[in-house]
């Protein structure tokens, strides 16, 4: 189905049978552009839906609104809800209705306490803690354990921020992973280092001859890096070189390089 038709059927469906009606857009920030927010918040001044509508978008992401155009914003008239990240005792909660999915007796006391605390300290995300909690479990089934135990989790925590950095990614060009590995790479060699631009495409290069992938070039790349930093998958800086020198931007991996490379195993 076309974009155009797409839309079309959603305008029938929305003068036929609603008043008035609320459209929520999840993980907001991963749309390629606002170009869908345009269209829905115009929709009715353009003729297209004679019935009133709200946009609810949520999104992780504070800053996601930056890569709004101004013409998006002012479309919206947009209010911001700032909802904080998940406590231990509240994910503690979720968890424990959770634990129908595994046999009576499987988890060990204390397994979801600890659960809930290592995700409150990471991310207080439930979604993200009910990940951890599943991928405990098929560490301990795939390794012939009779039970999860709390060092499960440990082990488990890698498997679940790979799933989850996979997830970041997936909406970018397949060419966002041999960029990440590129950094991987650097980062192995050079812990703690930051990294210009040039020197990631070379490392990026490289790994795209490894894979037998043709490179892009270096304009494509430094966009892909800049969506990286907005999904805070790496961090990215402007620094000056001094007199005559212009600028450059440096960038560093913000996730552990086993991560990046078991995500790509």
């Amino acid at each position: 189905m076309s974009a155009n038709e797409y839309y079309n059927r959603l305008w029938d469906i929305l003068n036929g049978f609603y008043d008035a009606a609320i459209i929520t857009l999840d993980e907001v920030d991963r749309l390629s552009d606002d170009n869908v927010l345009m269209i829905l918040s115009r929709a009715r001044e353009s003729g297209k839906i004679d019935v009133p509508i709200g946009i609810v978008a949520i999104s992780n992401k504070i800053n996601f609104r930056e890569k709004m155009t101004e013409r998006v914003k002012s479309s919206l008239g947009h209010h911001e809800f700032i909802f904080d990240p998940y406590d231990g005792t509240q994910l503690k909660e979720i968890l424990a209705n959770r634990q129908d999915a595994f046999e009576e007796g499987v988890l060990r006391e204390g397994v979801i306490a600890r659960a809930a605390a290592m995700a409150a300290n990471k991310h207080g995300d439930a979604r993200k803690a009910i990940r951890l909690l599943r991928h405990a479990g098929d560490y301990a089934e795939n390794n012939g354990y009779e039970a999860v135990e709390e060092t499960h989790l440990v082990q488990a925590q890698e498997q679940a921020e790979a799933d989850r950095l996979k997830e970041l990614i997936s909406g970018l060009p397949p060419h966002t992973r041999y960029v990440l590995l590129a950094l991987a790479n650097l980062t192995n060699q050079q812990p703690d280092d930051w990294f210009r631009t040039t020197v990631v495409y070379d490392m990026y290069t490289a790994v795209c001859e490894k894979s037998s992938a043709d490179p892009l070039s270096t304009d494509s790349i430094r966009g892909l890096l800049n969506e990286l930093a907005f999904l805070e998958v790496i961090e990215s800086n402007r620094e000056h070189g001094g007199m005559g020198k212009g600028t450059y931007k440096e960038h560093r991996l913000l996730w552990e390089p086993e991560i990046v490379f078991r995500m790509d195993a």
